[in-house]
């Protein structure tokens, strides 16, 4: 009997510290960044049955697919005059990228009555983009799996906009996704191009311009990066070139017009302003300065980590002194390092996402689909910076309060206030957590990765 107790009690201790072992390692799968690829997978099924559901459950609402249609109808018809294609919403005022995605999209939809199958074109774009945007995460290996469901199924809003409200905007940000994934593979030329491509079908994407110039001049130098730019700027003249030659001046002013009015009724970051402070061109150059100081303060405090001046940049990497290691994403940049514990792939992406997410914080006004904008990136600006275990807490709340925000419609003055407060709150996290850390001494070109901390690596 003492031999039978003293059997059962082991075997009642190994079921513990199994469930104990099995309880820590599922723990693990939500906390460490490693397990991405699985929750991944995991969110991706899951989101594949979300969006059907969204589709047969949820009533579609028509807000600027018709106008889309009637818009690409035009040029179908033979219209090549820009200033001639328009639809019930007003003007085409997208670049020409659009044009040619949307008529795709036109002749596959029965000339855009099969709303349907509309959708369902774009739940697949929602899931192409969410592998993208996953693919990204896991090469940086900076944010929590758990943080994923907060990105995935918790958002109303971000469904809305893909399967719902059929926008153009989430095409332009898969797109752009896709460039950021070739940037990461070091396959600079093919990423400017579909960075370009993005472009084309809608110029928020010019947002993480600055920061893509940034890298490029950082990896090639100025002779290095001029081709670069150039692919970006030839692909433009293609895709516009039937509008070009019929009326150029009416496809600039209306393609890529910056100083395009918004209307007040539908913003989502300024609704605590009256109405005339909203529309004043002063408050607009305001913005635009704020923009710029941002930009600048970050390209030269937190961008750019040497000792040297910025303009070094200019130069081609092989004849800067000291000489910079290369911007590759297959090793450690000790120049990363000593600004914050990032790899190569992290810093690219850190480097592109604040860029867009000062634009965004600075934007004359936000519509409720510009929040595709910058969500998918929420979670990296808030854990790219070391994180502490009370720390998670906060920034989950942040991410809440923020869905909330582009949640609330009409928008309040509460709501539009709330949401930058949150942004400044990011910006200071961003500006804070990724301080330079003083070094006494340049380390050795030929210094081994295994020479950096546990923390760094």
């Amino acid at each position: 009997a003492l031999r039978a107790e003293t059997e059962s009690g082991m075997a009642a201790g190994r079921g513990a510290a199994a469930l104990r072992r099995a309880w820590r390692e599922r723990r693990e799968a939500l906390l460490e960044p490693r397990y991405t690829p699985l929750v991944a997978a995991c969110l991706c099924l899951a989101e594949g049955g979300v969006n059907l559901w969204v589709i047969r459950r949820v009533p579609y609402t028509e807000i600027d697919w018709k106008a889309y249609m009637q818009e690409v109808e035009g040029f179908a018809n033979g219209t090549r005059d820009y200033t001639q294609l328009k639809g019930d919403t007003g003007p085409l005022v997208y670049p020409a990228g659009f044009v040619y995605i949307f008529l795709g999209l036109y002749y596959a939809t029965g000339r855009g009555s099969d709303i349907r199958l509309a959708q369902y074109l774009f739940a697949g774009l929602y899931l192409l983009n969410l592998l993208l945007v996953f693919r990204i995460y896991c090469r940086t290996n900076k944010v929590p799996p758990y943080v994923f469901f907060f990105m995935c199924c918790a958002s109303y809003r971000i469904h809305s906009i893909f399967v719902l409200r059929l926008f153009n905007d989430p095409v332009a940000m898969a797109i752009l996704f896709l460039a950021i994934n070739l940037f990461l593979e070091e396959r600079w030329s093919w990423g400017c191009l579909f960075f370009s491509l993005a472009v084309s079908v809608k110029m928020n994407i010019l947002l993480f311009a600055p920061g893509l110039l940034f890298l490029l001049l950082q990896r090639f130098g100025l002779l290095g990066c001029i081709p670069k730019l150039c692919i970006c700027a030839l692909l433009q003249v293609v895709l516009g070139l039937p509008f070009l030659l019929v009326n150029p001046v009416g496809y600039l002013t209306r393609s890529f017009d910056l100083g395009r009015q918004f209307q007040f009724k539908w913003t989502v970051n300024w609704r605590f302003l009256p109405e005339e402070v909203f529309q004043n061109r002063v408050f607009h150059a305001a913005l635009l300065l704020a923009h710029l100081a941002g930009l600048g303060l970050f390209a030269l405090h937190r961008w750019h980590s040497s000792k040297e001046s910025i303009l070094t940049l200019l130069k081609d990497p092989a004849k800067r002194k000291p000489a910079s290691p290369r911007l590759t994403v297959n090793n450690i940049l000790w120049q990363a390092s000593c600004v914050c514990p990032l790899n190569a792939s992290a810093w690219i992406v850190f480097i592109l996402f604040s860029s867009n997410f000062l634009g965004v914080c600075c934007s004359r006004s936000l519509h409720y689909q510009f929040y595709v904008w910058y969500f998918h990136t929420l979670p990296y600006l808030l854990w790219c910076t070391p994180t502490t275990r009370l720390a998670h807490m906060p920034k989950v709340l942040l991410l809440g309060v923020i869905e909330l925000c582009w949640n609330t419609y009409p928008s309040t003055v509460c709501s539009s206030l709330s949401l930058h407060i949150c942004h400044g709150l990011i910006l200071l996290q961003l500006w804070y957590g990724t301080a330079p850390t003083p070094v006494s001494h340049t380390p050795p070109p030929s210094r081994k990765p295994t020479a950096t901390s546990k923390k760094a690596q």
